[in-house]
């Protein structure tokens, strides 16, 4: 068992915080656009939290190559650099009311890294209260199932993150993110959910330190998480429906930063994603990288060595980042990351965003979107509430653009098989976001070498989606 502190410290990137953050630099040769109105000159009600750039494939593929002319050494990268960008992606697409906030959230953040009293606390509460460290798993049934004919296959390793308090990764970010608040001053929060799993997560750390907790959650995924739901509220929540747009996670995501614009003062949001304005991409993914370095260690004590695949579903990504950011300097490890295709690429009902994509801005950060001709956001869809985002976080579009990580996608069906089949073979009931990383395993494992480690972060429980499941399996 790992100390307490190795499991809880996390390490910011190199990047030191500078009042140059508090101005926003545009990237180079990328098309014009409105940006969003500040709030003071517009009320909240009609405040616009989203915009996209029209598609144009040659300034996206010119400013690719300057990218991967930068270097392939990924210890020479910044993720991300002193604006918030990793390349192209990110940055503060912001109105000015939020430039302060997030600045002191940035601040505050960094100072944090080097406080004692903070990482011992913080510490303290990922090994006692969510119950970190999380096992690393032999599927000794799931990597017979997929071994050859020969006898030849590779081995396959679960990283447990079922296992903690609230049945998911997301606490990880929540209980940090909850002491950040804290040391802030701000009592009230707020979040955004579409699986849930954030929002009961967000719930149970307002619980725990005793503040005021609203979840803003699209009606959609309200009917389909009902079990979500009443965890919420049950723990002191205010839920509140988002019935605009497709009611689903996008929409709760622009109601949670239109109340944020409104109560900046008293208010912190704790989002729940790698996504979202400069720091929350680097914050995020620095809370959640416990579950990479855990990875490693738990690694070199199994077999001597690091695994030689990663394996993760991918909305907006944070499970995915946490897993990946430890191994992203180590260019000998593969880096998978699976979307949802829902009813398939070419039916326009998917949410792969990284496959199908374009250059676009959203909720206040560049990244791939799904988006139309016109630059309007397209609906997406998932089986997966948790994976149902037109967007991704700007870490993985930079990912892709340099080719250190590899992004692939499953559809509804391909997903449900594997809800099934990992449920039967290793008695663990996967959410259904994870089930399409188990899903991938199934293209995949055919192609790599006999005794290849393959690492799959098993990001969270079923228990929420057996109601959605019931709907379309016949057990």
């Amino acid at each position: 068992m790992a100390t307490a502190s190795t499991a809880a410290t996390f390490r910011p990137s190199s990047v030191s915080a500078s009042s140059e953050l508090t101005h926003l630099r545009s990237p180079s040769k990328l098309p014009k656009f409105t940006p969003l109105p500040s709030a003071r000159s517009r009320s909240s009600s009609s405040f616009s939290v989203s915009c996209t750039i029209a598609k144009d494939p040659a300034v996206v593929m010119a400013d690719s190559e300057k990218i991967k002319a930068a270097g392939s050494d990924p210890t020479m990268w910044q993720r991300p650099d002193s604006f918030g960008r990793f390349g192209k992606f990110g940055g503060k697409y912001v109105p000015e009311t939020l430039m302060h906030a997030l600045s002191e959230l940035e601040t505050a953040f960094y100072s944090l890294a080097t406080d004692e009293d903070f990482q011992r606390e913080l510490a303290e509460i990922l090994k006692d209260y969510v119950g970190r460290e999380s096992p690393l798993y032999f599927a000794e049934r799931l990597t017979e199932h997929y071994r050859r004919e020969n006898g030849e296959g590779p081995l396959i390793y679960l990283k447990r993150e079922d296992l903690n308090h609230t049945g998911a990764h997301k606490i990880n970010n929540a209980v940090a993110q909850a002491l950040l608040a804290k040391r802030l001053g701000k009592k009230r929060i707020i979040a955004e959910t579409g699986a849930g799993q954030h929002g009961v997560a967000t719930a149970t750390v307002c619980a725990r330190f005793g503040l005021q907790c609203i979840i803003y959650m699209g009606a959609q995924d309200m009917e389909r998480q009902a079990l979500n739901v009443f965890r919420m509220r049950l723990l002191g929540a205010e839920v509140r429906g988002v019935h605009s747009g497709t009611a689903t996670l996008k929409d709760a995501t622009s109601e949670a930063i239109r109340d944020w614009v409104t109560n900046v003062e008293t208010t912190h949001y704790i989002l729940g994603s790698v996504a979202g304005p400069h720091p929350y991409p680097m914050m995020v993914r620095d809370f959640h990288a416990v579950i990479g370095k855990e990875t490693r260690k738990q690694a070199m004590e199994k077999w001597g060595g690091k695994p030689d695949v990663l394996v993760a579903c991918v909305g907006g990504g944070s499970n995915a980042m946490g897993l990946f950011h430890e191994f992203v300097d180590d260019t000998e490890v593969r880096m998978i990351g699976v979307e949802a295709a829902g009813f398939g690429l070419d039916s326009g009902k998917h949410a792969a965003t990284l496959t199908k994509g374009d250059v676009g801005v959203l909720h206040g950060a560049m990244s791939y979107l799904l988006q139309d001709d016109d630059g309007q956001i397209i609906e997406p869809h998932s089986i997966s509430a948790g994976l149902d985002y037109p967007g991704v976080g700007p870490e993985h579009s930079f990912l892709k653009d340099v080719g250190r990580a590899e992004y692939f996608s499953v559809t509804d069906e391909e997903a449900l098989e594997a809800f099934k089949r990992v449920s039967r073979l290793e008695g663990i009931i996967p959410a259904l976001e994870t089930s399409h990383a188990l899903a991938h395993l199934e293209k995949l494992c055919p192609t790599l070498p006999d005794g290849a480690r393959v690492v799959l972060n098993f990001s969270g429980r079923g228990d929420k989606d057996v109601q959605t499941a019931i709907k379309y399996l016949e057990v």
